[in-house]
């Protein structure tokens, strides 16, 4: 896959599916902005190619996003691609769960998103070109138990990137809102309250959601599904939704 010239910015580029896409895209001749809090991370990340610019950065930090932004464009000029992969995944019963974790929950993965989004966005479709790749889940289409705080904020993310594709679909732009299955990624070590649907689930590679997107966009495919467990899923929960809630049910054994 070739980036050659492209400026990227990837959010949540200290580990997992962030750092992946940053290494490919730095691979293919881009030259990637990787965002994240973890600092460590990140530096880890940068290792890979001199073409990747580690940001630590808070992506709820509105101002902070905003800013960083400027600076990588004002350095390297417009950027063509983004992608919102900045996501956490703590697990648990929603009455075990205090507000505020569920609140942070919903502040990163849905507000992080908007953020950069509104951060980025604007000039791209001035331009009347770019990427917007946004992160959201399975679990942006199908609740289950302990996944209540996630699957709210992943529920989110589908809804803002479907309605903001249609806002401006004339535009140029590029939008997916990317809805993969467990992946083979530490966010699924975040899972603590050991929710058993995971066990009958077993994670797809990460590069496999990578080359989706590459062919979705191309493709002109706002929801991508990155393998054929999670298009199947998407349309049972919106034509038979007890049984996806029997099968956590029976999973969980409530």
């Amino acid at each position: 896959m070739t980036f050659e010239g492209k400026i990227c910015l990837v959010t949540g580029a200290g580990s997992g599916m962030g750092r992946l896409a940053a290494h490919r895209m730095a691979a293919g001749g881009a030259r990637v902005a990787a965002i994240d809090l973890n600092e460590e991370g990140l530096r880890e990340t940068a290792k890979a190619s001199d073409s990747i610019r580690p940001v630590p950065l808070d992506v709820t930090d509105e101002r902070g996003v905003h800013e960083a932004v400027k600076s990588i464009e004002a350095e390297w000029g417009p950027i063509d691609r983004v992608m919102n992969g900045a996501a956490i995944m703590p697990t648990g019963l929603l009455m075990n769960q205090d507000a505020g974790l569920i609140n942070r929950i919903m502040e990163i993965n849905y507000g992080g998103t908007v953020n950069v989004t509104m951060a980025t966005l604007p000039r791209m479709l001035e331009r009347g070109s770019g990427d917007l790749v946004n992160f959201a889940s399975i679990a942006g289409w199908i609740p289950t138990i302990h996944f209540g705080a996630y699957n709210a904020s992943k529920f989110a993310v589908v809804a803002f990137t479907e309605v903001l594709y249609h806002e401006n679909r004339k535009s140029g732009v590029r939008f997916a809102c990317v809805c993969p299955p467990p992946v083979a990624t530490p966010l699924l070590d975040q899972a603590k309250s050991n929710p058993k649907i995971l066990d009958e689930m077993k994670p797809i590679d990460p590069n496999q959601v990578l080359d989706r997107i590459e062919a979705g966009l191309e493709k002109g495919r706002l929801m991508i599904y990155p393998d054929i467990s999670s298009a199947i899923s998407q349309r049972l929960r919106r034509f038979l939704p007890r049984l996806t809630w029997a099968a956590s049910h029976r999973a969980e054994g409530i």
